[in-house]
C-alpha cells in the first residue's frame, strides 16, 4: 500500500461516535476546513494553528448537519482528537505535547501526511472520500454543491431523495459555499466598519450578507456579497446606507436618528470607500448595487 492510499484509509476510518445512529460529523468537516485553508494559501504546512479561520470555515460547514446535531460544535474536540486517527500531533501553545484539548493550540501532520496535503490532486481525493463516508443522503448532496463535486461521483441513493429535500439540499450547499467565499474575500471584517473581530471557539463577528436580497434574487453570486457585522447588515438590508457605482458609502440620514457614546456613528461613512477584497472579481456587482440603491436605499 503506497502512502496516499494509507492516509486515504485512514481518512475513511475516522474514529467517529456512531452513538446517536450516524457518524459524527466532526473531524470530516474540521478536515474539509483544513483542506480549504491549504488550497487557499492561508496555511503553512506542517503545522496547523487553531485559528478563528479555521473555526469560521468549520462552524460554517457545519449547517449542513445542522439539523441532526442541534449543539454547537466545539472545534477544540476534534481538532485535538484527531491524534488518534493518526492524523496530527496535538501541541499547545509552545509547541510542545497536548495532553488536554484545553491546551491545544496548534497540530503538526507528519512529514507524509504534510507532502500529501500540499498537492492539489490529493486533496481532491481526500474530499471526497471525507464527503462519502460521512454523511447522509441530502449531506452529499449539500456537500457536492458547496464542493463543486458532481453528484454522481458521491450520491449512489440520489433516487430515494425527494425533488424538494434534494432542491433544499442545493440550495443549502451553495449558501454554504457564498458564506465561506464571501467572508473570507473580505478578511473576516465588516466591509462598512472595518472592525475585525475573531474568536478561536466562535469564528468571526460578521457574516455573508446578499446585496440584491436572496428571497428576491435566489442568487448566491459572491459578487453579490458583502461580509458585514450584524449590525451594519441590519442597517444595510433596512435600507439606512448603500453603495454608490464608485463604491462609496451612501447615508440615509434624514432616515434616522442615532446616539452613540465614543463610537462610530453610520452617518460619519458617507462618503467612505467600502473595504473591498483583493481580488477585484469578487468586488461587488454594479447590477446588484444598483437593485439595492433603487429598491432599498431610503436615500435620495
Amino acid at each position: 500500500m503506497d502512502d496516499s492510499t494509507e492516509v486515504l484509509h485512514r481518512l475513511a476510518k475516522l474514529k467517529v461516535d456512531r452513538a446517536r445512529g450516524d457518524p459524527a460529523p466532526h473531524k470530516p468537516l474540521l478536515l474539509l476546513a483544513v483542506l480549504d485553508l491549504l488550497d487557499a494559501g492561508r496555511l503553512t504546512l506542517p503545522t496547523i494553528p487553531l485559528s478563528a479561520e479555521l473555526t469560521y470555515q468549520f462552524l460554517t460547514y457545519w449547517r449542513i448537519v445542522a439539523h441532526r446535531r442541534k449543539a454547537a460544535p466545539d472545534i477544540r474536540m476534534p481538532f485535538h482528537h484527531l491524534s488518534g486517527d493518526r492524523i496530527w500531533e496535538p501541541l499547545d501553545a509552545n509547541l510542545q505535547p497536548s495532553l488536554d484539548r484545553k491546551l491545544t493550540r496548534f497540530a503538526r501532520l507528519p512529514d507524509m501526511i504534510a507532502c500529501l496535503f500540499g498537492n492539489k490532486g490529493f486533496c481532491q481525493m481526500a474530499r471526497r472520500v471525507l464527503v462519502a463516508s460521512y454523511f447522509l443522503p441530502s449531506e452529499l448532496i449539500a456537500l457536492a454543491a458547496t464542493l463543486g463535486i458532481p453528484e454522481s461521483e458521491l450520491v449512489t441513493t440520489g433516487a430515494a431523495i425527494a425533488t424538494t429535500e434534494r432542491e433544499a439540499a442545493i440550495q443549502r450547499g451553495r449558501d454554504v459555499k457564498f458564506r465561506l467565499v464571501v467572508v473570507a474575500a473580505y478578511r473576516y471584517t465588516c466591509a462598512l466598519s472595518r472592525h475585525r473581530l475573531t474568536t478561536i471557539t466562535r469564528g468571526s463577528m460578521v457574516d455573508a450578507a446578499h446585496i440584491h436580497q436572496f428571497a428576491d434574487s435566489r442568487n448566491n453570486d459572491p459578487r453579490n456579497g458583502l461580509a458585514l457585522s450584524k449590525n451594519s447588515h441590519w442597517m444595510f438590508d433596512q435600507g439606512l446606507w448603500s453603495i454608490a457605482e464608485n463604491l462609496t458609502v451612501l447615508v440615509a440620514s434624514s432616515q434616522f436618528t442615532e446616539e452613540y457614546a465614543g463610537g462610530t456613528p453610520l452617518t460619519s461613512y458617507a462618503g467612505q470607500r467600502l473595504m473591498l477584497p483583493d481580488d477585484e472579481q469578487l468586488w461587488p456587482d454594479p447590477t446588484y448595487l444598483a437593485w439595492h440603491r433603487g429598491k432599498k436605499y431610503l436615500g435620495a
